[in-house]
């Protein structure tokens, strides 16, 4: 099931992301989430949960690209599962339903950032109909190394 995140589930979510944060080079992003942070983000953004058997087992949100009214139309997104989640499908359902949801909230263009360290979301983003637009050498510094950035966007 597919649903629009509660407050109740940021500790879910943040389950669900701190070990990418904390252990793999999938994001560049360092600091861990809290509760309250994730209650911020679901206060203020679109937050999809997926739910099997009454457990949350993946989210994706989407945000502005980049300041300014220009970038009204164009957002930038992320997914993450449950390990045990992966592979099964259900990643392309939730960007399905996500890219649903951008649409009919005017976004025009969705963009994924993947780090070079993560060649399957890399693949998973090309699946869904993203086209690579460009790699920002060494833009990413995590676990005392660089890493470079790929850039994906997809007309929706």
């Amino acid at each position: 099931m597919i649903r629009d995140a509660k407050p109740d589930d940021a500790v879910a979510i943040a389950a669900i992301w701190n070990p990418v944060i904390r252990d793999t080079g999938i994001t560049f992003t360092a600091v861990e989430k809290t509760a309250d942070s994730l209650r911020d983000l679901i206060a203020t953004r679109p937050v999809l949960v997926v739910e099997r058997v009454g457990a949350l087992v993946g989210f994706a949100t989407y945000g502005p690209f980049r300041g300014g009214d220009g970038y009204r139309h164009t957002a930038e997104h992320t997914i993450h599962l449950h390990p045990d989640a992966r592979g099964q499908g259900v990643g392309r359902i939730l960007m399905d339903h996500l890219i649903v949801h951008a649409r009919d909230a005017g976004i025009h263009t969705l963009w994924a950032g993947c780090s070079a360290e993560n060649p399957g979301g890399v693949a998973f983003h090309q699946r869904l109909g993203f086209h690579q637009v460009a790699i920002l050498p060494q833009v990413g510094r995590k676990f005392d190394r660089w890493m470079d950035l790929i850039l994906l966007t997809k007309v929706i």
